[in-house]
């Protein structure tokens, strides 16, 4: 049998003083708020009264950190899965406002839909639901969380819901810490189906620093 439920999770706030796009560099890990923000997000799931079989994490540090209090409060290890990463981002380490005021990166803005400043949307729908379809598979019993970041879970989110990937990142539903939950329904001989059936915000994120999404 495979798994019941799969909750796709954001990580909480990240120690960003300087409200960088940082993307898939190193050394960003969660602030102080975040890392109860992410306790937050485990302790909504545990209140589901569902097992979870599986969590699965991007290897960036703020995620890692951010599936902490999953393993301590369900008691399960960790996979690393780099198909669930942050897209690559021509912005990478830059703060967005000077760098769209800046003429000479108005060029990588061209074609929103692709996007042209990083990794092409249905690439990483791809690569999105391939994990979520192992993970799925592979899970035996119980739900499975992935901890993954906003873009990845909003675009699976829009390519679930049949909706075009082109999108204003300013508009995006999927706060810090935010649980979207999803289940394959169908026949395996005839065909399945991913199916949205939740979204939840869990944690207190007022005043928050979430800045610099592309």
């Amino acid at each position: 049998m495979p798994a019941d439920r799969l909750h796709l999770v954001r990580h909480g706030e990240v120690h960003n003083p300087r409200r960088v796009l940082y993307g898939r560099l190193p050394g960003f890990g969660l602030s102080v708020d975040g890392r109860r923000m992410a306790r937050q997000a485990a302790d909504y799931v545990h209140g589901l009264e569902r097992p979870i079989g599986a969590l699965v994490v991007s290897p960036l540090q703020r995620t890692r950190e951010s599936a902490e209090p999953f393993e301590e409060t369900f008691g399960v290890d960790p996979y690393i899965d780099e198909r669930v990463i942050e897209p690559t981002n021509v912005f990478e380490g830059r703060q967005m406002r000077r760098a769209l005021a800046n003429p000479l990166s108005w060029r990588h803005l061209t074609r929103p839909a692709v996007p042209s400043w990083g990794e092409p949307y249905g690439r990483v729908v791809e690569r999105m639901l391939e994990a979520m379809d192992d993970a799925w598979n592979r899970t035996d019993r119980g739900d499975v969380v992935v901890v993954s970041h906003q873009l990845p879970i909003w675009v699976t989110h829009l390519a679930v819901a049949g909706l075009p990937m082109k999108h204003d990142p300013r508009n995006r539903r999927c706060a810090l810490s935010s649980v979207t939950t999803f289940e394959r329904r169908g026949e395996p001989a005839t065909g399945q189906r991913w199916v949205e059936v939740a979204y939840a915000e869990p944690a207190n994120t007022a005043g928050a620093i979430d800045v610099g999404a592309v």
